[in-house]
């Protein structure tokens, strides 16, 4: 849902592509498995106010640019 806070989000990986040098466009399969708090309305109307990332695996990071055949890899986090 969109504008829903992520309350335990996992830091942010950035990512480049060894073969173009892109360091802004990936496509990035994950599976996540969360815990949300859904509010209804007496209406029926969702509100979900809360989520939590119990686990997440990251399957695979393609370059947008190159496809699958670009290497890409994780950078080190930004100090």
């Amino acid at each position: 849902m969109p504008g829903v806070p992520d309350v335990s989000s996992p830091p942010v990986q950035r990512y480049r592509c060894t073969s173009c040098g892109n360091l802004t466009r990936f496509d990035v399969t994950e599976t996540r498995r969360t815990r949300s708090f859904h509010h209804f309305t007496v209406g029926g109307e969702l509100s979900v106010e809360r989520t939590e990332v119990l686990a997440l695996e990251v399957e695979a990071v393609e370059c947008t640019w190159c496809g699958p055949s670009g290497a890409v890899e994780p950078l080190p986090p930004a100090d």
